[in-house]
């Protein structure tokens, strides 16, 4: 499996994603913010795009579904429960599944609802085994649930479907946010040696560095709720709560992390 990351540039930062059968040049586009760049990049590497997916209906991650499919044919595929809510939209997509890409690529979809009640995740297997988590999953982070969203559903997401993911799989989010989510992890867990050496080594004018979820349990704090030094931040922060189950403690996280 071949990948490409799409740093859009813009004030969200947006990640989009090709991901394409090395056999066949056959491509899926994640996520297009804009069509031009995807298809001058599918282009350079002769590839030929011929599935979109959103991952969720925000229009962040879908305004260029249009100009991509009137380009190449492609077929938009979304959430079942999103397909009246995103334009161009094709078919629904339910949990389990399984995308194929040319010959050599297939990804399986989840339904992984916590951000947005219709929210779907890509997990890519083979010899590149990869998470396009959208707004579900970040880089040291998780997504807010401001707009449709429930922080108790994202939680039972997190339980059930990513927290027992392999440590090999690459994460591949949908915005660029590791950075501040390091501060995050360092304000909740000030002694983490693995978030400040890696904050200490990124590079703001460099492309996002792509980490396992190997790599993100040592990191993320929406992962680490079992440390001590969390749950103590925690316990000063709320102290009205009893905080006593891993639920009632992503959401209290969630919660701070709404106002960093």
């Amino acid at each position: 499996m071949e990948v490409l990351v799409h740093a859009t540039g813009n004030p969200l930062a947006n990640l989009d994603y090709l991901v394409a059968c090395p056999e066949t040049g056959d491509a899926l586009a994640v996520d297009p913010w804009d069509a031009e760049p995807l298809l001058a990049a599918a282009r350079a590497r002769g590839w030929t795009i011929r599935t979109i997916v959103n991952t969720h209906e925000h229009w962040d991650h879908v305004q260029g579904n249009h100009a991509l499919k009137e380009a190449t044919g492609a077929r938009v595929l979304c959430h079942p429960g999103a397909v009246t809510q995103i334009p161009h939209a094709d078919e629904g997509l339910t949990a389990g599944t399984v995308i194929q890409v040319g010959r050599s690529v297939a990804l399986t979809v989840l339904d992984t609802p916590g951000h947005t009640a219709t929210h779907v995740c890509l997990q890519a297997h083979g010899d590149r085994p990869a998470l396009l988590s959208g707004d579900t999953l970040f880089n040291a982070g998780a997504g807010n649930c401001h707009n449709g969203g429930d922080p108790r559903v994202l939680f039972q997401t997190f339980r059930d479907q990513l927290w027992g993911l392999p440590d090999a799989v690459e994460l591949l989010p949908g915005h660029a946010y590791l950075a501040n989510n390091l501060r995050f992890t360092l304000d909740r867990e000030p002694n983490n040696a693995a978030a400040a050496g890696l904050l200490a080594q990124l590079d703001p004018a460099g492309p996002p560095p792509v980490l396992t979820l190997g790599q993100e349990r040592a990191v993320n704090t929406f992962f680490r709720l079992d440390s001590p030094e969390v749950r103590e931040g925690l316990a000063r922060a709320f102290p009205e709560r009893t905080l006593q189950t891993d639920e009632d403690r992503f959401v209290a996280l969630r919660e701070l992390r709404n106002a960093w």
